[in-house]
């Protein structure tokens, strides 16, 4: 696929499906957010930042490095699309991914170096890549714009959750959800990674939503199915990382509200009791999908993703090394400080090869510092007390270090880590925005807050 991906029509375009889904996007946020409420002025300054991330991958993947992965996705989705000129039939065929064994008409569309026809979860981005190729007549740009505005929708949910339970802190927040140039680039274009950040954030608020809200409408229901099958679809270890920070909250949260010891104790072990056997029931299910994950299997998993990301990015200069270690608990255990690290607070500068790779050791350095600020600002003992003490921090802090080591232990690549670890970052830095500015947290929602009660489609 060395011949040109953007064509003339892509730059003609791509402001008309801007200025539409802004339209939609300003029509929500003038329903929602009337003038004067505090939300209102971050609402289209995120989704624009998400236009714009979408645009700088799709030039930046087309002028600099000649293709890659999302351009991979959308090759796919432009051999399924033109079976329509054959039949719907056909295309309804490739597009449920059904076997060419007993159709042999599709043979020559998956024979088109469709190799990933064959893998499920980037298959997964090729079916929507492809649906919207419907309306955007599958030209990459606009498609793109597509993929930033439903993943925004997500992010956006994920955000209302946490300033509705800390109103005051609607500023940090925005910053920790809104702006964080790694999260706003890498989801927001044609990757797995756009879909899984519109699938946690979604997954975020049904939760809270439900669990908090007592609410159990056949919305948050359906969100809350959807944006799990998308994640379990694309990436399932973010639900491997998320369920027990989850189950974390949970226990949390229901346990402190109750006064007798003995009852609470006895709660608690009733609760563990109850996610051990979902867990057990969880791993039965999907055996077959985590069995890569396995203990066992999770060095050679390492090992082979090290290689492909290498050969995949050719960032030999932007690799990491955690050295040789043993697959046991212990020798996890051994081995999960330095991956968390090198996932939340590097590349150091001095290790930055490329510019890139510098724009991520810049961001990685405002963590150090932004982590430092919250920890030294209340002391260790008083920031761990504080952290027991809030559901919502544990679970944040939960979900960021099981993610982040898992991540860390398994890239080996500095390019393809400030990618595949945007998931933990707006949690992270929501946990310090909160530590950090704790004495101002109010937990009663300001009057202006609750002009917003009903979170519609777009939150």
């Amino acid at each position: 696929m060395s011949q040109s991906h953007l064509t003339i029509w892509d730059f003609i375009l791509t402001p008309v499906f801007i200025l539409v889904l802004t339209a939609i996007a300003k029509r929500q946020r003038d329903k929602r957010y009337p003038r004067g409420h505090p939300l209102r002025p971050y609402y289209l300054k995120g989704l624009y930042l998400k236009f714009a991330g979408a645009i700088f991958i799709g030039l930046i993947f087309e002028y600099y490095y000649g293709g890659g992965d999302t351009y991979h996705f959308f090759y796919h989705a432009k051999v399924v699309n033109s079976s329509l000129n054959e039949s719907f039939g056909t295309w309804f065929k490739l597009i449920t991914r059904q076997s060419v064994i007993e159709n042999p008409e599709l043979y020559k569309y998956v024979s088109q170096n469709l190799e990933w026809y064959y893998d499920a979860p980037a298959y997964t981005v090729v079916q929507i890549t492809a649906i919207f190729g419907l309306i955007t007549g599958t030209l990459y740009l606009p498609t793109a714009m597509l993929f930033a505005f439903f993943s925004f929708t997500g992010i956006w949910a994920m955000y209302r959750t946490f300033v509705n339970i800390y109103p005051k802190l609607y500023k940090g927040l925005a910053i920790a959800f809104l702006f964080i140039p790694s999260t706003f680039v890498w989801g927001s274009a044609i990757f797995k990674d756009t879909v899984c950040m519109f699938g946690i954030g979604w997954l975020t608020y049904t939760t809270f939503r439900m669990f908090i809200n007592k609410d159990f409408s056949k919305k948050n229901i359906f969100l809350l199915v959807m944006s799990f099958y998308l994640v379990y679809s694309t990436k399932l270890y973010i639900l491997m990382a998320f369920m027990p920070a989850l189950s974390v909250w949970l226990l949390t949260t229901y346990s402190s509200k109750i006064k007798s010891g003995g009852l609470r104790f006895l709660t608690k072990i009733a609760f563990i009791l109850i996610c051990g056997a979902a867990f057990l029931l969880f791993i039965r299910i999907f055996a077959n999908d985590l069995e890569k994950y396995s203990l066992d299997n999770i060095a050679a998993t390492a090992e082979t993703t090290r290689e492909w990301l290498t050969y995949q990015s050719g960032d030999e200069g932007s690799g990491y090394d955690l050295g040789e270690f043993d697959p046991s608990i212990f020798g996890m255990l051994v081995k999960f400080p330095q991956a968390v690290v090198v996932t939340l607070f590097r590349p150091f500068p001095w290790e930055a090869k490329k510019v890139i790779v510098l724009l991520s050791a810049l961001e990685a350095l405002m963590f150090v510092y932004f982590t430092f600020k919250a920890f030294q600002k209340r002391g260790i003992p008083k920031t761990l007390g504080l952290i027991f003490k809030d559901p919502n921090l544990l679970f944040c802090l939960t979900f960021s270090l099981i993610f982040a080591f898992a991540v860390g232990i398994s890239t080996y690549n500095f390019g393809a880590l400030s990618r595949y670890k945007i998931p933990c970052l707006p949690f992270y830095a929501a946990f310090l925005m909160i530590v950090i500015n704790y004495h101002n947290i109010s937990r009663s929602p300001s009057s202006q807050l609750n002009k917003s009660k009903k979170i519609p489609a777009l939150a």
